[in-house]
């Protein structure tokens, strides 16, 4: 497919010729509003201008605080046309969370409907959106101002900033610039080959990176975004009804939504007839439970993508070719139009097939490091080791990878202490930080049970586990609270004097619990 438009700078030229060539064309909707794309530009120039006329500057953090909604998406754009980058925070997240996040990044406003927390934004400048929106703006002041904006921007200017778990117990900011996202939305866009007619079905929250390619290959073809209500993955019948009533053809979501619809056979009861392309990511798809649904929608084009937040969102893919028995992993593929993807074995040589080795990502998409955080950026924002000729920075991910006979990359599991639960991205050493400052737990450990897909925490002090939960429940999101809690009397330790972290893990395995 060739592209549609010239080569973009920045985010906001999707929007203007979308606006320009589908100005009546529904962009976002939710069950309670929807925007269209010439109400979108009109929209998000009046919050970028009345964002600049605080004097915040630009290139600078805003922390955009709403729920999943229409107002969150319009405010993004508005963040972006005042020249400075989003900072999607979730609502649900405890207060403590939220400090550590705000500590790290010292943002330049917070903007959301109705802020009054003063306790956990502290100083911070609070924007309500509706203010923004109802204040008087005279459009050439308008144009002038947003003008100057975008003539001192370029395309390597960070775009929005992503908050993953980190080792520490500080949240890590992965920053993305408007050049990969517009290079991830053409590759996606071109790939799947979505135009204005396509309709995602939005499931990811905003705070997550795989919301990235419903949003942003959304707003490239003057397509729509229908938000689909959090409540119905309770109920696949009706989810399935949903996406039939809102005409939804394109999906992208993580295995476990996927998995409900099969697992409850809510095809036999419902269809979705416009569903004609199905991708997945973050976690595993459990090939017993894709195979249903390719028998119900056999016509459909399924894809595995596989990538982390720190390259946007996605770094490999497979559209899925063949017949897979229910135990065959469905492969991660091959890297994207300009990605590249290699894996190294410990003696830093390329791995061969049946060989298993780290993976690394080069290209595009690949973000500019974590925010505030050189330390942490340093470690896995790395000197290509294949290079030592020039200067060329690669991500090390961490993850284990292998390649089939089709010369196709198969995820192994994770090289570090980080794993993959409920479609995110978790350091176990943030969930070992928060629960061992609790003051009646002298030692903890976390590690992950991947057949029962749970985190398990076991410890040695004088808590109780009703004690722990709660306490982690107040400083952790609800996907990283350990399934698990089990106490011992002594922690075993190493040679080392160090918690031995094998040790349990395989006497926690043999045991079968």
């Amino acid at each position: 497919m060739e592209r549609l438009y010239r080569k973009q700078n920045n985010i906001l030229e999707y929007i203007e010729n979308a606006a320009q060539r589908y100005p009546e064309n529904t962009a976002f909707r939710d069950d309670r509003t929807q925007v269209t794309y010439a109400e979108l530009l009109q929209k998000a120039r009046k919050i970028g201008y009345q964002i600049a006329a605080k004097g915040v500057g630009v290139r600078r953090p805003i922390v955009v605080f709403m729920d999943k909604c229409v107002e969150c998406l319009v405010s993004f754009f508005g963040v972006a046309a005042s020249g400075n980058f989003y900072v999607c925070i979730d609502t649900g997240m405890p207060p403590e969370r939220i400090r550590k996040i705000l500590g790290n990044l010292r943002p330049a406003a917070v903007l959301g409907r109705g802020i009054e927390d003063g306790e956990v934004f502290g100083s911070c400048q609070v924007l309500d959106y509706e203010g923004l929106l109802g204040s008087e703006a005279k459009e050439a002041e308008l144009s002038v101002c947003l003008q100057e904006i975008r003539r001192s921007m370029i395309d390597a200017d960070p775009l929005y900033l992503l908050y993953t778990s980190g080792s520490t117990g500080i949240p890590k900011g992965s920053v993305i610039s408007h050049r990969s996202v517009i290079d991830y939305a053409e590759w996606v866009s071109q790939t799947f080959h979505f135009d204005e007619t396509t309709v995602f079905g939005s499931q990811t929250p905003f705070y997550f990176s795989m919301s990235v390619l419903d949003i942003f290959t959304t707003i490239r073809n003057g397509a729509a975004l229908q938000i689909v209500p959090k409540k119905l993955f309770s109920f696949p019948i009706k989810l399935l009804e949903y996406l039939k009533e809102k005409k939804v053809n394109a999906i992208y979501w993580v295995p476990s939504a996927l998995s409900i619809v099969a697992d409850w056979s809510a095809f036999d009861y419902a269809e979705a007839p416009s569903l004609r392309t199905i991708l997945f990511a973050g976690e595993a798809m459990p090939t017993r439970q894709f195979n249903i649904w390719r028998t119900h929608l056999p016509d459909a084009v399924y894809a595995n993508l596989f990538g982390p937040t720190e390259i946007t969102d996605i770094g490999l893919y497979y559209i899925v070719d063949r017949d897979f028995g229910d135990e065959e992993p469905i492969p991660i593929g091959h890297p994207c139009e300009n990605m590249d993807a290699f894996a190294i074995t410990d003696e830093g040589e390329l791995i061969k097939e049946g060989e298993i080795g780290e993976l690394y990502f080069r290209g595009s998409f690949v973000g500019h490091g974590y925010y505030n955080s050189k330390e942490q950026t340093e470690e896995v924002f790395v000197q290509n080791p294949l290079n030592q000729a020039y200067k060329e920075t690669v991500y090390r991910t961490g993850d284990l990878v292998k390649v089939n006979g089709y010369g196709e990359y198969v995820y192994v599991g994770r090289k570090d202490a980080q794993v993959k639960h409920m479609g995110y991205r978790i350091e176990l050493g943030e969930i070992e930080s928060v629960a061992s400052a609790f003051e009646k737990l002298e030692r903890a450990v976390c590690f992950f049970h991947p057949q029962r897909d749970h985190i398990v925490l076991i410890y040695q002090g004088d808590a109780k586990k009703e004690e722990i939960l709660s306490y982690v429940k107040e400083r952790l999101p609800s996907y990283m609270v350990p399934d698990e809690i089990l106490k011992l009397r002594l922690l075993p330790l190493n040679a080392n004097g160090k918690i031995d972290r094998k040790l349990l893990e395989k006497t926690y395995l043999q045991e079968g619990r």
